[in-house]
This record gives structure tokens, C-alpha cells and sequence, in this order.
């Protein structure tokens, strides 16, 4: 009999265990996708009334305008960055070409309340320009969308400055001379030629860009601007209905899904193919002197709007407040968070080797569907995947509890307020970062080497431990430190889902902020910027090896 006639409870068990596994896996991002939207079965419709009333027009305006607003600066800056410090020759272009992404380090929320601290009415800039032009001197509100889009500007240029970057070096100079040579003057050739072959990567970037605008919540709620994620911590916190804020939950996973719909239909439309690269490297574009030094002060300008005096304002509070602030709580703080970020980055290596060695082993349009809803969960918000998990959860939990009750007498909770439930969501939200990064990796064992290893007589697991493994071991250390900083950063799964008095750095920085303690923010600020560096210095060491 053939195959395809079985049964399908038959064609199951004839699934190998990497499959079965893969599916197991997938059924972590399906539960609280399903959770979210079976919520609408029930709607809870008082609050909804009184969201649709007085918050709904505003949300998605807010949302919208925000979103778009720093897609299209992150935009302007990451590309122009990446075609100075790319292609262009100027003093400076060394430095600034790794400096440049060392905003990544600094969390949007960390550099919301940085730069609150500094530009707010009672704040150290405005108070010395009402010394020197009088007590009615005032500057513009900063806690506004301009603020917001400015703040997050500055902390997610880098994901497209990066990837631009690696467009431009890619297809090379030798494009831009073969415009040249056909008429096109050095900004035509620009604008026809490297910036649409460069489109891929770009794209990429500012699809990157709105995934973590739209997932924001730390910036935004220390500017009190509301937008959806706001509006599901406060159903949930404020309203006290879970219900709710799982309905509002499936409004922006719709979002996230339409746009990366139309992503992926913008892709389909155009072909891009990527340049050989040169043996020699192609000669750089030699800037005039004045042009030269416009370079140089507009990257350093970015540099330290975006990295250099945060960091010193925060190096300045924590100095200033140190003796009296700093105690033991801040080392267990610390220890929460590493600890954490330690176990998720093992549990979400390991689940993305099993992926990526279920898709090495069983090609096919089923494993590469099996992956796509496995990495769904890095463009789901922390708040959506918060409500998401501790769902199902709670219900289970409630379920266990009925059971204790009628055997024992007894009713101790099992799962909610446990560290379990953080690890989950960690696992669905940062699963795709692990996977790229190791499947990459398995890529370079090619099937020749698996067949090498069986004419020497290995199989299964040993060809698994003394063949694939080692290969792959410079991806599992990029996941693990990927994810690891991801997690340390995360702020709305943590504060949302963490025990009771289980806190880390990111909600002691989100307490104190929520207080307009600028100061005291500053030392668990430290830590987290401290341990954001590890990965950039890390790709950088990797890159000049």
C-alpha cells in the first residue's frame, strides 16, 4: 500500500521523532495564538464599549503615526549612514563604522527616560536656558509622538544601518562607475542604481524596525503615549480582564500579520540578484573636503545623540546617587535576569538545533511550513505573547488545582506565578532569533560530509555529536548570546508574567521610570547597556577574524 493512502493517524506514527518533535514545537506558538483570537467568544463588552468609545480612533492613530514615523526616519538615517561609512572615504569612517552600532545596546526604554530626564521641563537643559533667557523660556513638549518617534529613531536606526551597509559592500562600487559610464551623475547613479539594488536589504531592516515599534513597551509608556501595547497591559492591570486584553491582543497580531503579508508580497514582485564579490575591493568614493567634514559631524552627531550622552548622563546619575543607592537587591536583580536569560537561551538553542536538523533531515514543503509557524513568535509583541501563555496556563493550572482539591482536600497552585510561564513566552518570543542563527550554521555541513562520515562507518547520533555539532558551534554561541541579551532587555513578558517579588532589571528600571525617578534608574540601566555590548563586541571580534 502506498503511502499517501494510510491513514492519517498511521502516516503520524510513521513521522520520525525530529518531525514529531517540530510539531510539539509549533504547537508552543499555535496555543496562545488560538487562546488569543478564541477569546472574541467571549467579549467582554462593557470594556470593550468603553475602549471603542473614549480609546479605540486614538490607539490606532497614535499606532499608525508612530509606526509610520519611524520606519521612514530609520529610514533616512540608516540608509544615509550606511552609504557614508559603506562606500564613502572620509576621517573618522573606521570608527564610526562599528560606533555607529552601539545604539543597539541601549534599550528604547532605557533611552526614553535618558533623554525625558534631560529635555523634561524641570530637566538640567531647560532649566539653565530659563537662568539665561528668563523664567517664561520653555522648550517644545517632548513627551509627544515627535519625542517618541525621535527617541525610538535613535535607538533602531542601527537594524537598518547594518543591513544597508551590508547591501552597499555587497553589489559593490562597480555599479555606481557603470551608471557613470552610461551619463549618470554620482546622485542619479544613487538613486538608479545602489539604493534599488541595496532594496533587499533595506527592506529587511525597516521591516525590523516596525516589528519592534509595533512590540514597544517600555518607550511608550514612559512618554504615557498610548498605543496598543499600553492599552493590553492596562485591560489586563488596570481592568483587571484578561479577556479583554487578549481581545485587544488579536487586533494587533492582525496588524503584524498584514504587514508581514505585505512584505512578502512586495518581495514577489521584484528580482534581485546579488553581485559577485571582487578579489580587490572596489575604490571608495572620495568626498570633497567640505563634504568630508559634513560626514563626519553628521555621524558624530548620531553617535552621540544615540550612545555617547546617554551614556554619560547615566554614568553621571549613577556616580551621583551611587553610595546611597547601590545595595545587595541590585546584585539579585542582576542574578534574576542572567539566570534567566541563562536557562532561556539553553532551552531556545537546543529547540532551534532540533528545527534546524528536522529541516536537514526531511526537506519538503511540510517542514519548511512546520517552520514558518515555529518562528512566528519574534513578530509577536512581549505583551501579546504575555496575555497569550498565561491563558491556557491559568486554565490548566485551575484544572490541576480541581483535581488536588477532590483527591486531597487540598488547592495549591501548580504553574501561574512561576518561573515556567516566563520561560515560555521567552521560547515563543525569541525562538526565530535561535534558529536563524543556527541554521546558518547547519548549512555549512554539506551532504558530502554526512556521506564522508558513513564511509567511515558512522551513524545517527554519533555523526550527530562528532560531526554536526562542531560545525555548528560558532551559531550555537552567536544564538546563545543573542538571545540571552534579548531576554536580559525584555521588558512586558517579564513584568507582565514574573512570580511575586521576582524582579529583575528591566522592571525595576520600568518601576522607578513610572515614578520619574531618573536617577535611581540609572544603575539598572548600567547593567543592562553593559551587557547589550556583549554581542556587538562579540560580531565585531567575529567579523575581523
Amino acid at each position: 500500500m502506498s503511502s499517501h493512502r494510510l491513514p492519517t493517524h498511521v502516516r503520524l506514527l510513521a513521522m520520525s521523532g525530529w518531525q514529531i518533535s517540530t510539531v510539539l514545537i509549533c504547537l508552543l506558538v499555535l496555543v496562545p495564538l488560538l487562546t488569543l483570537f478564541l477569546s472574541f467568544l467571549h467579549p467582554e463588552k462593557e470594556i470593550w464599549e468603553h475602549i471603542l468609545q473614549t480609546m479605540m480612533s486614538r490607539l490606532l492613530i497614535n499606532t499608525f503615526l508612530m509606526v509610520t514615523g519611524v520606519a521612514l526616519c530609520t529610514s533616512i538615517l540608516g540608509v544615509g549612514l550606511a552609504w557614508l561609512t559603506g562606500v564613502c572615504e572620509f576621517p573618522g569612517r573606521r570608527f564610526f563604522s562599528w560606533a555607529l552600532l552601539l545604539p543597539m545596546a541601549m534599550p528604547t526604554y532605557v533611552l526614553a527616560f535618558v533623554w525625558l530626564g534631560l529635555l523634561d521641563f524641570p530637566g538640567p537643559l531647560q532649566s539653565t536656558l530659563r537662568e539665561l533667557f528668563g523664567a517664561g523660556f520653555r522648550l517644545p513638549e517632548f513627551r509627544s509622538l515627535g519625542g517618541v518617534i525621535q527617541t525610538m529613531t535613535l535607538a533602531l536606526y542601527p537594524y537598518v544601518y547594518l543591513l544597508a551597509k551590508n547591501g552597499f559592500a555587497t553589489q559593490g562600487v562597480r555599479a555606481m562607475e557603470a551608471a557613470k559610464i552610461l551619463g549618470c551623475t554620482q546622485t542619479q547613479a544613487f538613486f538608479r542604481v545602489a539604493l534599488p539594488m541595496a532594496w533587499p536589504w533595506i527592506a529587511g531592516g525597516v521591516l525590523l524596525v516596525v516589528m519592534e515599534s509595533l512590540a514597544d513597551f517600555g518607550a511608550v509608556s514612559i512618554f504615557n503615549f498610548d498605543t496598543f501595547t499600553t492599552a493590553i497591559y492596562k485591560a489586563w492591570f488596570g481592568f483587571f480582564s484578561l479577556p479583554a486584553a487578549a481581545q485587544l491582543s488579536t487586533v494587533l497580531i492582525l496588524l503584524v500579520f498584514i504587514i508581514m503579508e505585505l512584505d512578502k508580497r512586495s518581495r514577489k514582485k521584484r528580482r534581485f540578484y546579488q553581485a559577485e564579490r571582487q578579489q580587490t575591493p572596489a575604490p571608495r568614493i572620495q568626498l570633497s573636503k567640505g563634504l568630508q567634514h559634513l560626514a563626519g559631524i553628521c555621524c558624530a552627531l548620531v553617535f552621540l545623540l544615540g550612545f555617547g550622552l546617554p551614556l554619560l548622563q547615566l554614568l553621571y546619575w549613577a556616580v551621583r546617587i551611587f553610595e546611597q543607592e547601590f545595595s545587595s537587591r541590585y546584585i539579585y536583580m542582576l542574578l534574576h535576569s542572567a539566570s534567566l536569560a541563562i536557562i532561556a537561551a539553553v532551552i531556545i538553542v537546543f529547540l532551534a538545533f532540533v528545527l534546524a536538523y528536522t529541516s536537514r533531515r526531511h526537506p519538503g514543503s511540510t517542514t519548511q511550513w512546520l517552520l514558518h509557524i515555529a518562528t512566528l513568535g519574534y513578530g509577536l509583541p512581549g505583551t501579546v505573547l504575555a496575555v497569550g501563555i498565561y491563558i491556557p496556563i491559568a486554565g490548566l493550572d485551575n484544572l490541576l488545582i480541581s483535581i488536588q482539591d477532590n483527591l486531597t482536600g487540598a488547592s495549591t497552585s501548580f504553574l501561574q506565578g512561576t518561573v515556567l510561564v516566563m520561560l515560555l513566552a521567552y521560547t515563543v518570543r525569541f525562538l526565530a532569533a535561535g534558529f536563524k542563527a543556527v541554521d546558518s550554521s547547519m548549512h555549512r555541513v554539506t551532504p558530502s560530509v554526512d556521506e564522508a562520515a558513513r564511509l567511515m562507518g558512522m551513524r545517527g547520533p554519533k555523526i550527530l555529536l562528532k560531526i554536526h555539532l562542531p560545525i555548528i558551534k560558532g551559531g550555537a554561541l552567536t544564538a546563545l548570546t543573542m538571545v540571552f541579551v534579548d531576554v536580559m532587555k525584555e521588558m512586558p513578558i517579564t513584568l507582565m508574567t514574573r512570580p511575586l517579588g521576582w524582579d529583575t532589571l528591566s522592571v525595576k528600571i520600568f518601576e522607578l521610570t513610572s515614578e520619574g525617578e531618573w536617577e535611581r534608574a540609572a544603575i539598572p540601566a548600567l547593567f543592562l547597556i553593559v551587557t547589550g555590548l556583549l554581542p556587538i563586541i562579540f560580531f565585531m571580534r567575529k567579523s575581523e577574524s
